[in-house]
């Protein structure tokens, strides 16, 4: 092979970004951010707003974590051409210009386009989902405080409040706290915020983990009659209530995970009033192991074998607060339902940059936190576009959707861009793309009758009705009947 430097020609890894830039570009939701944006330059040497944006798009899509990692985009003139941008600005360029955008003006600017790349899907009912995300930090980041750490103990962090819209794997917001703020008195206040501007739709079912099971967020949902479903603690009286709960007899039928259920009534100390709880219980039938350590240094683990199991019963148990009036039998599934979140979180902070782009202010955290949201909302529509029958994480679905070599041919005045996908699956793409540009087309036509609409809203229930049958929506089980 003989090997010769080509610095000049046109041409991007990330070559079918031009269908992703078509999808933004139809919709009307970039344009719309872009506009929004509250950013401001006086000098005419700084960097428009949508090469901004663009860029911290492209880092975010890309897959970076870091600033420092903005360079590697620096020489792609095609992706900045697809996306209407004049270059992509360099990563001291996009810092400062994060830093010039305060914390009320991001706020005001964020949250109503999250809202918006979600709210028009949210018409049959649905679950919020509501989780805290530890962010280890290595600086003096502000805010970088020792709290709640159960991966790296003694690192300080932030702490991310995710409200999660839990069968589309949405995100409604992100909050920042400090690394001491991880319990949810810190989100109790975002919630009731949240819940005010949905309105008329409101989630069906708001489920947390034991974490939320408190006295503050129970009194916010219950002033505003909203259903929930949330674990306690084992604290002691817990476990007294538990220990009681094991004598009866009328457990419900083990459902199709192995899990029998009993009710009761609870107050707590501290709580204002008795509540509804719910007992789940699964018997371990084998497969135990315990781990602990001899002389607190050498890891010993001790297996215990069917001679073990065989004179005694051994069971793991929750315990969930709610006000719902569904039957005992649905709850153990509806709480386990929520593994399902649990996978969200874990793509945003491993396959995305929710945990990244640190920064000594947390400010610009809080503001990039939402918009790493808001690209991969619409980066999850886009691929609910593509394959509505299956739900693609970023980790297939970008090599697969994104990454295709592009060459730019330009002659008697046209463009012409040549892609060559290297992804295995090749063969796929072309359905998947000839399925993104139906909808699109259903966009425009639609624009063509009605002048004023908003084209984001057609292509949210265009997607919705097609994914229907295959997404598993929550559907809210049949009431208990009222007692006299």
């Amino acid at each position: 092979m003989h090997i010769r430097w080509d610095e000049g020609a046109a041409a991007t890894p990330h070559g079918q970004l031009v269908f992703f830039a078509e999808f933004l570009a139809t919709t009307g939701v970039f344009e719309r951010w872009v506009s929004s944006c509250p950013l401001e330059y006086r000098s005419g040497n700084a960097p428009d707003k949508r090469d901004v944006l663009g860029t911290l798009m492209l880092g975010l899509l890309a897959g970076h974590r870091r600033y420092a990692h903005i360079t590697a985009l620096r020489g792609d003139a095609v992706a900045a051409q697809a996306l209407g941008m004049n270059k992509v600005v360099s990563e001291d360029a996009l810092r400062r210009a994060l830093e010039r955008i305060d914390e009320a003006a991001s706020t005001a600017w964020m949250r109503p386009a999250l809202m918006h790349s979600v709210r028009q899907a949210l018409d049959k009912p649905w679950v919020l989902d509501i989780d805290a995300t530890i962010k280890p930090l290595y600086g003096r980041q502000e805010g970088a405080e020792l709290g709640y750490n159960p991966a790296k103990p003694g690192r300080p962090s932030h702490v991310l409040h995710t409200f999660w819209v839990g069968n589309l794997r949405l995100v409604l917001d992100v909050q920042v706290n400090s690394g001491k703020q991880h319990t949810s008195v810190h989100a109790k206040a975002a919630l009731g915020r949240l819940l005010d501007e949905l309105g008329d739709k409101r989630p069906a079912l708001v489920r947390g983990d034991s974490g939320y099971g408190n006295e503050g967020i129970l009194l916010e949902l219950e002033s505003r009659e909203q259903p929930y479903l949330l674990r306690l603690r084992q604290t002691a009286n817990v476990q007294r209530l538990v220990a009681q709960q094991f004598a009866r007899q009328d457990w419900s039928r083990a459902d199709n995970q192995g899990c029998q259920m009993a009710e009761d009534w609870l107050q707590l100390h501290g709580w204002s009033k008795k509540r509804r709880v719910v007992i789940v219980r699964q018997r371990l039938r084998g497969g135990i192991a315990r781990e602990r350590r001899v002389d607190g240094k050498q890891l010993q683990l001790d297996l215990a074998g069917p001679s073990v199991l065989e004179g005694e019963r051994l069971w793991e148990y929750a315990v969930m607060v709610t006000n719902v009036k569904y039957p005992l039998e649905a709850i153990g599934q509806l709480y386990r339902d929520r593994a399902d979140c649990e996978n969200g979180f874990d793509e945003l902070k491993n396959q995305w940059g929710l945990s990244g782009f640190t920064t000594q202010d947390i400010n610009r955290c809080q503001t990039t936190a939402r918009a790493c949201a808001l690209v991969y909302n619409w980066w999850s529509w886009y691929c609910r576009t593509a394959n509505p029958s299956a739900r693609m994480e970023a980790i297939t679905s970008r090599p697969l959707l994104l990454a295709a070599v592009g060459t730019v041919a330009n002659h008697a005045g046209q463009t012409t861009l040549y892609l060559t996908p290297l992804h295995g699956k090749a063969s796929m793409l072309k359905p998947l793309i000839a399925n993104i540009r139906a909808a699109l087309q259903h966009v425009k036509d639609t624009a063509e009758q009605f002048k004023v609409i908003d084209r984001w809203a057609v292509l949210l229930r265009y997607v919705s009705e097609k994914i229907a049958p295959t997404l598993g929506t929550f559907r809210p089980p049949d009431a208990l009947p009222a007692t006299g």
